[in-house]
């Protein structure tokens, strides 16, 4: 059976039960739940139906230490646990109708997102076609490069968990936290940095597609560039809230890069006051 309608099998069952179950429960994170672990499935089909090939192989070991590493900071975070929706959901239905919503949880959390993640994944099917090719140095460079962002996002999610669990016992003991969100390590560097390494290991993982074939654009690019979109609009309604949230959030703005990490800027250069 072709891979792919393997993995097209596995997303309509992933979708429909993700939809279902966010109807019976009313939380809309079931998406988020599954996201760490599909992408492990889709790629290791496309390697048993390549017959182990070397490159799948790698693709695959790749995505399943992306895919444990995502799924343990998700879990600590008590995101498997009911009630764990993401807050940024909440907002949402603030914002929408009741009707609006639905759809909207229909359309783009359950059928998109969903499609979405098997999108990502198809520079698999890319390399499938081109099996029996060889690995080779290209191979080396991006595996150190996934391996690279896969550490640079596990010391974001760290210190971000660290910063939250401090700000937690603040809020325990009686105390306003100050600062009321994170701006040091990584954060220094980026507002996102998180999402950073994210979309970075997906733009690496297309590249195996290219050191496959040696072509540099292949339609399985699609994903990686409906993935950074997806964080465009994910970051810009984040930011929604934090700027509502914290008054001294436009400052940070003013002075950190949105996603890429780079050097803070001068808040003189832009004409806002650093906060104290």
């Amino acid at each position: 059976m072709a891979p792919l309608f393997v993995c097209l099998v596995i997303c309509g069952a992933i979708t429909a039960a993700t939809w279902l179950a966010s109807i019976v429960t009313r939380e809309y994170s079931w998406v988020d739940r599954i996201w760490s672990v599909a992408p492990i499935a889709y790629v290791w089909v496309f390697a048993a139906a390549g017959a182990f090939d070397a490159r799948l192989v790698l693709m695959a070991v790749l995505v399943t230490a992306w895919g444990i590493r995502l799924t343990f900071n998700y879990a600590r975070k008590g995101g498997y646990r009911p009630g764990g929706e993401d807050y940024r959901w909440a907002v949402l239905r603030g914002r929408m109708s009741p009707a609006a919503f639905q759809a909207f949880n229909l359309f783009f959390i359950s059928i998109y997102q969903n499609a979405l993640i098997l999108l990502f994944c198809l520079p698999a099917l890319t390399v499938f076609e081109a099996a029996g090719e060889p690995l080779g140095g290209w191979d080396v460079v991006l595996s150190a490069f996934f391996i690279a962002f896969l550490v640079g996002e596990t010391v974001a999610d760290q210190q971000q968990w660290a910063f939250h669990r401090w700000k937690a016992a603040e809020v325990a003991a009686g105390r306003s936290p100050e600062p009321g969100f994170l701006q040091t390590g990584l954060f220094r560097l980026s507002r996102h940095p998180n999402f950073f390494f994210e979309q970075a290991q997906w733009w690496v993982f297309y590249g195996f597609a290219v050191a496959a074939t040696g072509v540099w654009l292949h339609w399985t690019v699609a994903g990686a560039v409906l993935l950074s979109l997806l964080f465009v609009g994910s970051t810009v309604f984040t930011e929604s809230i934090s700027r509502a949230k914290y008054p001294d959030y436009d400052a940070y703005r003013a002075r950190t890069s949105p996603v890429v990490p780079w050097f803070p800027r001068s808040t003189e250069r832009t004409g806002v006051r650093a906060s104290t």
